[in-house]
């Protein structure tokens, strides 16, 4: 069998396989309705844990179980890509974050979740961060359960990781596209980064103190695209981001940067080194692929490169390096707050759970970039053909 038959006999399997859980909890006269997925816990029972199956809770008032079922099976390739024995887990509430409503809503699915929970004897393995979260949501979750084990990325006071504070995740995408740069001599690393939100700024905080050169940003909030000579962003400008003090950022991107376009997808089309989109999805499709002039695209969003992008970039000689691959910083940082067994006391004193996630997250995604370059070598695979060929050899060994 050669390895493009094995490739397409391992998506097929993928593709149509059933999850092993897949539950809508819903009680209308709450007005509550939440969604859990478990890909496939067996990854599990090689590690600690054993049969258990983690991922973020995806907050949205239009979600639906179709959607949580998709992200349920990309997590199970995430954690399978960063070699974790954890399988893969989604879970989502539909409801607006910024209703007041929310708290109750929230509190009363993770009741509801009890008996599915690995802490009771179940596989899931509980909530954490993802679109729609908020800095409240652990203190929700674990007061409605009246346990710290199942919510993820909690402050570092209550035994967490406080993973979304730390851009633990950014962390992995930075460390990609350093591993990608050495590995492709690209020495001068000047880097573009579309969407400068948590994911954007952490990339940033941590790429530039690895030697990279940011050349341009992009953001709708900022007003489009901005074009950076200097190569770094101030300490000032990402407390301000932190913050979300959009008005004191203009006035520091006004101050020392040169405005480039309304465009916020602007940053993308630069002659840099590589370009980090950290945005949305499918801001990289086969209609403007022939924008790109770099060498390299590292995916700190959720597919930002769309399905039919990824031929064409390399048959233009990108490679890209899918968000499966290097964006598991956080699932890194939730296995590492599942696992050890650190007291919050001890942990608050020493951010011992901290230390040991960014140091697997850059262990991690160092060797993914080395496996996938070598895959790409030997195979002659596309980038993403590369990544979803070792996501699922590991998932499915």
């Amino acid at each position: 069998m050669t390895v493009e038959q094995k490739l397409n006999e391992l998506k097929h399997h993928h593709d149509n396989k059933e999850p092993e859980l897949q539950v809508t909890l819903k009680d209308d006269s709450k007005g509550v309705e939440g969604y859990i997925v478990v890909w496939d816990s067996a990854p599990g029972e090689k590690g600690p844990l054993g049969a258990c199956a983690k991922g973020g809770t995806r907050i949205l008032p239009d979600l639906s179980v179709d959607v949580v079922r998709m992200l349920a099976s990309k997590m199970a390739l995430k954690n399978a890509a960063a070699g974790l024995p954890l399988g893969g887990a989604k879970s989502g509430l539909k409801a607006d974050s910024n209703d007041p409503e929310t708290e109750y809503k929230y509190k009363e699915f993770a009741k509801m979740s009890k008996p599915y929970l690995h802490e009771n004897g179940g596989v899931f393995g509980g909530f954490g961060f993802d679109i729609g979260a908020r800095k409240e949501h652990p203190y929700w979750v674990c007061e409605a359960l009246g346990s710290l084990k199942s919510f993820t990325g909690k402050p570092i006071d209550m035994g967490g990781t406080d993973y979304d504070v730390e851009g633990i995740a950014g962390l992995g995408v930075a460390v990609a596209g350093r591993e990608a740069t050495q590995h492709l001599g690209l020495v001068d690393k000047t880097y573009s980064v579309q969407g400068v939100g948590a994911m954007g700024a952490a990339v940033i905080r941590y790429f530039q103190n690895m030697g990279g050169s940011l050349r341009f940003i992009s953001d709708p909030r900022l007003g489009g695209s901005w074009q950076l000579d200097e190569g770094k962003l101030s300490d000032e400008f990402f407390h301000y981001i932190k913050d979300h003090n959009i008005a004191e950022v203009h006035k520091i991107l006004k101050a020392d940067h040169l405005f480039l376009s309304e465009d916020s997808n602007e940053a993308l089309y630069q002659p840099v080194d590589l370009i980090y989109p950290c945005a949305v999805q499918n801001v990289i499709t086969k209609e403007n692929v022939n924008k790109l002039q770099t060498k390299l695209v590292v995916e700190g969003a959720n597919s930002p490169v769309s399905f039919d992008a990824y031929s064409l970039l390399k048959d233009k000689k990108i490679y890209a390096a899918p968000d499966f691959m290097v964006n598991s910083g956080g699932v890194i940082a939730a296995f590492v707050e599942m696992t050890d067994g650190t007291s919050p006391e001890e942990n608050a004193r020493t951010k011992v759970k901290t230390k040991e996630a960014k140091r697997l997250t850059e262990e991690k995604i160092a060797k993914n970039m080395h496996d996938f370059f070598a895959c790409i070598k030997e195979t002659n695979f596309s980038s993403h053909e590369a990544a979803y060929y070792i996501a699922l050899s590991r998932l499915y060994s």
